[in-house]
């Protein structure tokens, strides 16, 4: 079913209720998703982006319901991974030399894709596709999230179609911010935004400040996967904002795994010391094989700071950390301080090596780490309390610090 969106656009997308996780199983999609191409009538009729490739045949299928596909005038692609361009290869089979639009980079990874030789054509910043009584304009965004990405607009209408910024994985029968949970899509684009765009803050920093300069009346904000901006476009652009600077909250959250309950029992200690030190401050506890993993990362998106716990197995530390840790160096957040605890057996390297870590991921490591031998006696659980006490001490120092400064 197409929606309408604005007086020359409609959706003519899909929406995804069952989808339970995203790129292979590394995001979890909790309120599944949606697809969204759109359909631009004007004296010129143009197609932005397809949709994932299961859905390929129905979404062509769907649009021949809207229009004859042989009217379909351009096709433009903002971005060209599969859940994009997907149902590209099915579309052009019934119309092999329709003109695809996208960058020169766009070029290379459908045809990188899917092997063909199609009509493309290569846009750019600035470059202009007039279609009537509307004109659609380019907006390159390379490495957001993707080399090719690009925004495009269209005047007359003012909508700007986004791509990946803006977007949530949320599927939703009402479509627009106006109708839906808001709880629930700000929760979903901020774990989009922290486990997607967060390695590219300073781009998506420089890109706003870019779309502020063009001066563009922006009336909606329609992007690839979610909720369509029409009630309040600009507050997902403040969000957008303020999560590009090195955000943070005042939440210190504490990540662990533990063996037999040792490691367990020290970061429930060391979060009293930090609570006892600093009742102003949220902890979290997040046991990292059992917590979903782009939460965790989402946590981290929002923390101050983060402690990381785990006992010594083959003189490293667990298969969950691990994949937490290496999570963490690939967001390269900014101004977030850390700190390392563990229990152990016999040898005990995982806190110093998980110390390493931490700092190669760009976090200010504070202190040499915790370790205790063996299961805490009630010695330990206070030693674990107070090194929770002078962890929050650090960190309110360090904020007076820059206060000061």
């Amino acid at each position: 079913m197409a929606i309408k969106i604005s007086d020359h656009a409609q959706w003519v997308g899909k929406t995804d209720w069952q989808l339970t996780s995203f790129h292979g199983d590394e995001l979890s999609t909790h309120h599944g998703s949606s697809y969204n191409s759109y359909l631009i009538r004007d004296k010129k009729t143009v197609l932005i982006d397809t949709v994932w490739l299961p859905f390929d045949k129905e979404f062509v299928s769907r649009l021949r319901e809207q229009i004859d596909l042989k009217e379909i005038d351009y096709i433009v692609m903002n971005h060209n991974e599969v859940d994009h361009s997907g149902a590209l290869p099915e579309l052009i089979r019934e119309i092999p030399d329709v003109p695809i639009y996208c960058t020169k980079r766009g070029e290379a990874i459908i045809r990188g894709h899917y092997h063909q030789d199609w009509n493309f054509v290569n846009v750019k910043t600035g470059d202009t596709l007039p279609l009537g009584d509307t004109t659609l304009t380019f907006i390159e965004a390379p490495m957001l999230h993707w080399p090719d990405t690009m925004m495009s607009y269209l005047s007359g209408d003012k909508v700007l179609f986004s791509n990946d910024c803006f977007g949530q994985h949320y599927a939703s029968s009402s479509l627009f911010d106006d109708s839906a949970d808001l709880n629930e899509v700000f929760a979903e684009a901020e774990k989009y935004y922290a486990n997607i765009l967060q390695p590219f803050s300073p781009l998506v920093s420089r890109k706003l400040k870019e779309l502020d300069g063009l001066n563009l009346p922006i009336d909606v904000i329609a992007p690839s996967h979610g909720i369509i901006w029409r009630d309040d476009v600009s507050s997902i652009v403040e969000h957008y904002r303020k999560w590009s600077a090195a955000y943070q909250e005042n939440v210190v959250s504490i990540l662990y795994d533990t063996m037999w309950n040792s490691t367990r029992i020290m970061a429930e200690s060391i979060a009293d010391g930090i609570r006892t030190a600093d009742p102003s401050t949220e902890v979290r506890l997040f046991n990292v094989a059992h917590h979903d993993k782009n939460d965790i990362v989402t946590a981290v998106f929002r923390s101050k700071a983060v402690l990381i716990g785990c006992p010594t197995i083959n003189q490293g530390y667990s298969f969950a950390m691990g994949g937490i840790i290496e999570m963490l160096k690939g967001m390269k957040f900014r101004g977030k301080h850390g700190a390392t605890f563990g229990s152990y057996g016999w040898s005990g390297e995982a806190v110093e090596r998980m110390g390493k870590d931490l700092a190669e991921a760009g976090f200010n490591v504070i202190g040499n780490g915790l370790r205790l031998l063996w299961v805490p006696d009630e010695n330990a659980v206070a030693a674990c309390r107070t090194f929770g006490e002078d962890f929050a001490y650090a960190l309110q120092s360090d904020a007076s610090s820059h206060q000061t400064n």
